[in-house]
């Protein structure tokens, strides 16, 4: 064969490599798949290894993040805390003429009585000391919720109140007739109307409830609204002993107190998606900093500036993801992926994470027996979003964030597709 053919074939085989590998016809996909071009979507997906980019798609385009957004909690965490949590910090006030008192503030720990992961590590110190017992709540003067969260849902479970120092998950869990904390049983009236909603409703501004009758069990979560007095009141209902509150602003020599393995509280926070977790870890890691004021925003903005987002690729505002204000690109979440594999074992990190078809909150997410996705979802209405790390058949671990907004579908709909898009990055890389 003349030279020239063998070189005019050998470039045609290249260029259809080319334009035949798997980045190439993912993006073809893409552009021209209406499934994928029905709404706004993003991907971004980047190979370790050779430490390149294998797609980007919209890749530099802002998303609402939902529950993505505890990816950034996780990493200020993995930064900020230690190998167990701060549980609380106390002092002690001698007075020889009316007895020692011990005074304790929260550090933003939510494990305390929780009614899925419960600490006792203040309960079993608290329990037989000789001290009259104090509680202060001075070191936290911000606000129920976080920025941009709908005051409406206040009612529902996902959406606890902040605060320095969390008892029982700050809700009340109501299963088939029975309450706790027992404190709140007297708080329930029962009324019969059909015109009213189902279940548990509370006040919004109070703890007083309304629970209309049905003829099925009823199982709900309702948040309690926070305060120090009746933080105070759970705490001496437990102990049975009094526990007073009183304004004291905290010394810098308060002694601070560790409880449960951090992981624990991780793997709930990723694999539930527990607001309340992502939320309070920015709290604990602000204790972890300081013996004054805690401070989840100044922490966030910190954690924030310690990134160096490019202008316009990110907005931060709450741990949890709630708030519709955060906004991050895929490229952003990638890189943010990055960081957080350079500091957590693939063993670990993999335990923590949801395995898709398995575990959290992908349990659902349909794969094959072995899970190859493992990664956090992100939804609320009209959005659905997926960043974490996939294993493909040939061994490799990608990095990948796919982000969906915008969308009329339903939410179930969109994690199918985004399923089925992942599937054939499996396979193909």
């Amino acid at each position: 064969m003349p030279i020239l053919s063998r070189l005019a074939l050998l470039s045609l085989v290249i260029a259809c490599q080319i334009s035949c590998s798997p980045s190439r016809r993912l993006s073809r996909d893409l552009r021209t798949n209406p499934l994928y071009t029905d709404h706004f979507m993003g991907v971004a997906l980047y190979d370790p290894m050779q430490q390149r980019s294998l797609i980007q798609h919209n890749a530099d385009k802002p998303f609402t993040p939902a529950s993505n957004t505890k990816l950034v909690s996780f990493y200020a965490g993995l930064l900020s805390l230690r190998d167990s949590l701060p549980a609380f910090r106390y002092t002690i006030r001698r007075d020889v003429a009316n007895g020692d008192s011990l005074i304790v503030w929260g550090v933003g720990n939510p494990l305390l009585l929780h009614p899925d992961l419960p600490d006792t590590t203040l309960l079993t110190f608290l329990r037989n000391r000789p001290e009259r017992i104090f509680f202060s709540a001075t070191n936290y003067d911000g606000p129920r919720f976080g920025p941009g969260w709908a005051w409406d849902d206040y009612n529902d479970d996902y959406m606890p109140e902040l605060a320095a120092l969390p008892i029982f998950g700050n809700v009340i869990r109501y299963r088939n007739e029975q309450v706790s904390p027992r404190r709140f049983i007297d708080s329930i009236r029962v009324i019969t109307s059909s015109s009213s909603p189902k279940g548990l409703r509370r006040s919004e501004f109070t703890n007083q409830l309304v629970r209309t009758v049905t003829d099925r069990p009823l199982r709900q979560d309702v948040p309690f609204r926070w305060s120090p007095e009746l933080a105070a009141q759970l705490l001496a209902d437990t102990l049975r002993r009094p526990i007073n509150v009183v304004s004291m602003t905290m010394p810098p020599d308060a002694r601070l107190v560790r409880s449960t393995p951090t992981d624990s509280l991780y793997k709930r926070m990723l694999q539930v998606s527990d607001n309340q977790f992502a939320e309070q870890v920015l709290f604990m890691a602000s204790a972890e900093r300081s013996t004054g004021k805690l401070d989840p925003v100044s922490e966030l903005k910190r954690i924030t500036d310690s990134l160096h987002f490019s202008a316009g690729s990110a907005r931060w505002v709450d741990g949890s993801g709630l708030s519709r204000y955060n906004l991050f690109t895929p490229n952003v979440l990638v890189n943010l992926l990055t960081k957080i594999a350079s500091r957590v074992s693939q063993q670990r990190l993999f335990a923590l994470l949801p395995a898709a078809g398995q575990s959290g909150t992908l349990r659902t997410l349909s794969t094959t027996n072995n899970p190859y996705i493992f990664a956090k979802s992100g939804s609320m209405t009209g959005v659905y979003n997926l960043s974490g790390y996939i294993q493909t058949k040939r061994g490799k671990v990608l990095y990948f964030s796919v982000m969906n907004n915008n969308f009329t579908q339903s939410v179930s709909e969109m994690r199918k597709r985004t399923a089925d898009f992942l599937k054939l990055v499996h396979e193909r890389f």
